[in-house]
């Protein structure tokens, strides 16, 4: 069987006041919008180049004429009642439409390269489930070779029992773990990475 890779970006449309929530109560909702454009510029950076088939999935509506160019990306829209829901919906999506290697990140990931995806595709090919465990409790990767609806059910999604759960959920099969990383959600996670300063500056005033 041919393999057929594919990338599934998840990413919030960026809105004033509806990204970044929990950092923008630290340094306020346009510097959390302006921190969030670095970061989805980055993603962008990091993913253009990959030979996988690449599909940005949407919080709200599908994006046009953004930073997002529709050669590169498929874009799509998340459907589902939460997180968990949705990404089970673009998984089967993917599955169905002939993919056999599957993986999901987010958008949120300056401590994220290329190669890390490149890597997250190879271990895919030997593993049942390839996982990237974040430092807060959850994963900013995770990636499947056939659909298993159970491990995005009953998570208490944003909290620090995702990863734990999850793992309980595949356990005598096949799982790579990958290095632990660092998302960006509160404030402590970008100050002291210099391309965040400007955005940060008046903390110091």
């Amino acid at each position: 069987m041919i393999e057929k890779n594919l990338l599934m970006i998840f990413t919030r449309n960026p809105e004033l006041g509806k990204c970044k929530t929990r950092l923008a109560a630290t340094i306020g909702d346009q510097a959390a919008l302006e921190v969030y454009q670095l970061l989805l510029d980055h993603t962008v950076t990091i993913t253009k180049s990959l030979s996988v088939t690449k599909e940005v999935y949407y919080s709200t509506k599908v994006g046009e004429n953004d930073i997002w160019n529709p050669t590169t990306y498929n874009k799509r829209l998340q459907q589902g009642e939460d997180l968990g829901a949705r990404m089970c919906s673009a998984f089967r999506n993917g599955f169905n439409a002939g993919y056999t290697n599957i993986i999901v990140i987010g958008s949120d990931m300056y401590d994220l390269n290329q190669l890390d995806i490149e890597n997250a595709f190879k271990a895919l090919k030997n593993h049942d489930y390839v996982i990237g465990p974040a430092e807060d409790g959850g994963y900013y990767l995770f990636g499947l070779k056939s659909l298993n609806s159970k491990v995005f059910q009953n998570k208490s999604w944003g909290t620090n029992t995702v990863l734990k759960d999850t793992l309980n959920d595949i356990q005598q099969t096949n799982i790579k773990l990958l290095e632990e990383r660092n998302d960006v959600d509160y404030y402590e996670d970008i100050k002291d990475i210099s391309v965040f300063q400007h955005l940060l500056s008046y903390q110091n005033d």
